[in-house]
């Protein structure tokens, strides 16, 4: 069901080669070589707080507020890094539980995994508030109704992305046993679809933009128009919110985030801009317009319906027990979940105490490149859904 196979050549560089993975039958991570004793040490303060990615790259606008705020300075003196992990698609959880990295950003699905196989983690900050996933098809051979998916062929990049697929198509009223699913690769699943092989593949909000960059042309099924599960959240080892130093340093971490999440809703081509300045082949792939349609699709996940959340990050446990509710139904998972048990806002509040006009202006300050100027944001805007299957 997942892709558990030990990923020892894969380890990112920065994170520490002297603890290796091993995955048991079950899909419980376990450390060898240095062993526990050093996983403690290394458990015992956050020398370098060390985030990682679930695609096993970070040239990607996913995560935009991350580079604005660097480049804007909100987060201080906190000691960050980036590393963007194997692509098997659980490591994400993985290696924050077994102490490699200390903060994830798992799908439902792949934190449902980690929760059956007894990772002591908890969700802090809902990054996708609304549902970013999707379902692709070759032009002319989607539907709205996901039941006529029931017989057919799902392309995945990782087999651990099945996670995510079950409970959208459940929820759907989709008999899961009736779909068959195949591993295309990563990150060759689209081009995989396009060439024919399956019915469909997975996708989500920010990648429609930039498949498009690769001459993947699809329509959709749309998450954000037609579900009602979770997307991606941040995830942390449930002890270090029982640490004061580490809670306190979370608290800022995640302000660091907020900010640069209120910095790219105040100015996405400003926060396109500093995602290109840091992945060079990532801004001549895709290139100002595609890159705002990228990240204008995943400030509306990100954001949601702001009047009704408690900020940037903050779960809706609504939301979320519905999602645990359905997996619980599909055996998913094998026992009953509490959504509270397993996500807190109790860093939400600290997170969004932030001078939100300051950061407008900083925003509104940026001098934008004369390609990024040139747009039309609200343009761009008004046609962020039209490759909806109509």
């Amino acid at each position: 069901m997942t892709n558990d196979k030990p990923t020892h050549s894969s380890v990112p560089a920065g994170i520490s080669r002297r603890y290796f993975l091993q995955v048991t039958a079950a899909g419980v991570v376990t450390a060898t070589a240095l062993g526990a004793s050093g996983l403690k040490a290394r458990a015992a303060a956050y020398e370098k707080f060390t985030w990682i990615s679930p695609r096993g790259t970070l040239e990607v606008l996913d995560d935009y507020p991350y580079w604005s705020a660097k480049k804007a300075g909100y987060f201080g003196d906190l000691n960050t890094d980036m590393q963007p992990g194997p692509s098997d698609g659980t490591a994400t959880v993985k290696f924050v539980d077994v102490g490699q990295a200390d903060m994830g950003f798992p799908s439902p699905g792949v934190f449902s995994f980690a929760i059956q196989n007894g990772m002591k983690l908890k969700s802090v900050f809902h990054m996708g508030a609304r549902d970013t996933f999707s379902i692709a098809f070759r032009k002319g051979q989607g539907t709205k109704n996901l039941k006529d998916l029931e017989g057919k062929t799902i392309l995945l990049g990782s087999a651990a992305w099945q996670a995510i697929v079950d409970p959208l198509l459940a929820a759907q009223g989709v008999d899961i046993k009736k779909v068959k699913y195949v591993e295309a690769g990563w990150p060759t699943w689209g081009t995989a679809l396009a060439g024919g092989q399956g019915d469909a593949a997975l996708s989500w909000e920010g990648l429609r933009a930039e498949w498009i960059a690769k001459g993947l042309d699809f329509e959709y099924w749309l998450g954000v128009q037609n579900s009602k599960l979770p997307a991606n959240t941040f995830v942390v080892r449930a002890a270090d919110l029982e640490d004061a130093d580490k809670k306190a340093f979370l608290e800022k971490y995640l302000r660091g985030w907020a900010m640069g999440l209120e910095f790219g809703y105040q100015n996405p081509r400003a926060a396109v801009e500093a995602v290109f300045e840091q992945f060079p082949t990532l801004a001549k792939n895709l290139g100002p317009e595609l890159g705002t349609t990228s990240i204008l699709q995943q400030i509306n996940v990100f954001r949601g319906d702001m009047d009704k959340r408690g900020g940037w990050g903050s779960h809706d446990m609504a939301s979320w027990q519905g999602f645990f509710d359905e997996i619980l139904k599909i055996g998913q998972i094998t026992a009953p979940v509490k959504a509270e048990d397993v996500c807190t806002n109790d860093l939400i509040k600290a997170a969004n105490d932030f001078d939100k006009a300051k950061v407008k202006a900083d925003a509104d300050g940026v001098k934008l490149s004369e390609g990024f100027a040139a747009l039309d944001v609200d343009k761009i805007k008004a046609h962020l859904f039209d490759s909806a299957v109509k």
